[in-house]
């Protein structure tokens, strides 16, 4: 019995322990669980507070972006909106000066206008003279041939037939004297116009005029260069030659050495070649080679330049290619010391000036006056003259048959067929008669001046006569007792006529014709 009783203790007692550990593991797990699940929570609370900085970097970052983004479209836009304006002033400006010529052409329109009705109004007082003088014919017709019927007892068909052929060379005469003062006024008012276009368009293209030689001068340091440039038994400057296809001048010109070469284009190459050898300082064979070769790309670089920038002036944007390079070699190409580019320039400005006062299409006229020269830049190479050279050279390369023509026509190697060809002819001429425009040689500008005073002094009553001012004045001494003051200004007139009718010259020539009479006496 008592051991019953205390095996039920003892259950009563493990019983007990037992709760309180399982309570003391729960309490212990409950902790446990407590402090991970804070843990977690404190864990999770970091993570949230980084998304959220990365979140908010990434925002700023974005937004800059868009900033950027937003910037760089709106710098666009009025990058955008300030070409549309410059276009748009550009385009008002070119309105306002259409405009402005639109007004002078209205203007010209009009005084035409005027003419042509001066003209009809003359033409209407001619035909009623006429119809008058006719009927006074009539009247007199009648007159005469009553008379004739009963003072020469003539028939009625003798009497016409006589009365007919007195007429008929009477109104011959007179008809012929009308047409005469018409052709004379036609000839006088299509002269003042052609006068006034060529003037119009002289004062819009004024350029500025440079001689330029045909030998390219090239300064150096020293004369102890000149050795170098020779080299031993002189295999520098047969190199040279050789490669570049020049001469190469050494002479006792202090500190400088000339190159000679009748195609500009080899000359410039040359000229280049030596500077870059003077400047580098070595100067064999092979390094004139290495120059030689650079030079080449150079000048042809250049080449293509001069002739892309002669099409973009002019607005002819559609030659053909091997046009353009043709063109661009004119750059080194005189004529007259005249730049041959230049003049094609200027001769293209002047032509499209006159077409558009003449009512016809001025691109046309450009084009035909950028390519009249283009013969010029391969004359050395093909035989015959630039104007046919320069009409194949187009004709191959698919230009229109009427800038054909003009290019063939400009020097009547062909008969000008088109008012095309004519004013080409007028521009070019216009363009290598400026003053200063051309340089002669010695030899040219003694006969000018030899055969002005040649054709003064044949006239009678000239005692002297000189030519001044490089022949664009001459004064005609004349004897007083042969000569009056009345015959001094027809003989001028004379002179001025033949100079003008036998000679070529650019600009004017002033004649100026000197009479004098002096009385001398000797007191004793």
């Amino acid at each position: 019995m008592p051991e019953i009783l205390w095996l039920i203790i003892g259950l009563a007692v493990g019983v007990i322990a037992g709760v309180i550990v399982i309570r003391a593991i729960n309490n212990s797990r409950q902790q446990n669980a407590q402090r991970e699940a804070d843990a977690l929570i404190q864990e999770a609370r970091k993570q949230a507070d980084t998304l959220k900085k990365e979140a908010e970097v990434e925002a700023k970052d974005q937004a800059l972006k868009l900033r950027q983004s937003i910037e760089a479209e709106k710098s666009e836009r009025l990058k955008e909106a300030r070409a549309a304006e410059e276009r748009l002033n550009s385009r008002e400006n070119s309105l306002d000066h259409r405009s402005d010529s639109l007004d002078a052409r209205e203007h010209q329109l009009s005084s035409m206008q005027g003419q042509l009705d001066r003209r009809n109004r003359d033409l209407q007082d001619s035909e009623r003279k006429l119809d008058q003088r006719r009927q006074s014919l009539d009247a007199r017709f009648e007159e005469v041939n009553q008379r004739l019927e009963e003072v020469a007892g003539m028939t009625s068909d003798q009497a016409k037939t006589e009365l007919l052929d007195n007429l008929r060379d009477e109104v011959t005469h007179e008809s012929a004297a009308i047409i005469r003062d018409a052709e004379a006024r036609t000839k006088a008012e299509a002269d003042k116009t052609a006068r006034e276009i060529l003037s119009i368009a002289i004062q819009r293209v004024a350029a500025d005029h440079t001689a330029e030689m045909t030998v390219s001068t090239i300064h150096i340091p020293s004369d102890d260069l000149k050795g170098r440039i020779i080299g031993r038994e002189g295999r520098n400057i047969r190199s040279f030659e050789q490669l570049t296809g020049t001469n190469l001048i050494i002479d006792d010109t202090p500190e400088c050495v000339t190159i000679s070469c009748f195609d500009p284009v080899r000359r410039e190459i040359g000229r280049v070649t030596m500077e870059n050898l003077i400047a580098d300082g070595r100067i064999h064979p092979a390094r004139i080679e290495e120059m030689y070769k650079k030079a080449q790309r150079l000048v042809n670089q250049k080449v293509q330049e001069a002739g892309e920038q002669a099409t973009f002036d002019t607005g002819m944007h559609d030659l053909h290619p091997e046009l353009v390079r043709t063109l661009g070699r004119l750059r080194y190409r005189t004529s007259y010391g005249q730049n041959v580019l230049n003049h094609s320039l200027e001769v293209a400005y002047l032509a499209g000036v006159i077409a558009s006062e003449l009512g016809l299409d001025p691109t046309t006229a450009k084009r035909a006056g950028l390519l009249h020269d283009i013969g010029k830049a391969v004359d050395h190479e093909v035989d015959g003259s630039h104007a046919v050279i320069g009409a194949d050279l187009a004709r191959r390369f698919g230009e229109k048959p009427e800038i054909v023509h003009a290019i063939e026509a400009h020097h009547n190697d062909v008969e000008p067929n088109s008012v095309l060809d004519v004013i080409v002819q007028a521009s070019d001429a216009v363009s290598a008669a400026r003053p200063g425009a051309r340089k002669e040689t010695l030899d040219a500008y003694v006969k000018r001046l030899e055969k002005l005073e040649e054709i003064a002094n044949a006239h009678k009553g000239v005692e002297r006569t000189y030519a001044i001012q490089a022949g664009r004045e001459v004064r005609v001494m004349v004897q007083p007792e042969v000569v009056d003051e009345a015959a001094t200004k027809v003989l001028a007139h004379d002179i001025a006529q033949q100079i003008e009718n036998e000679m070529q010259y650019p600009g004017q020539v002033k004649v100026v014709v000197i009479r004098e009479s002096r009385a001398v006496d000797i007191a004793k």
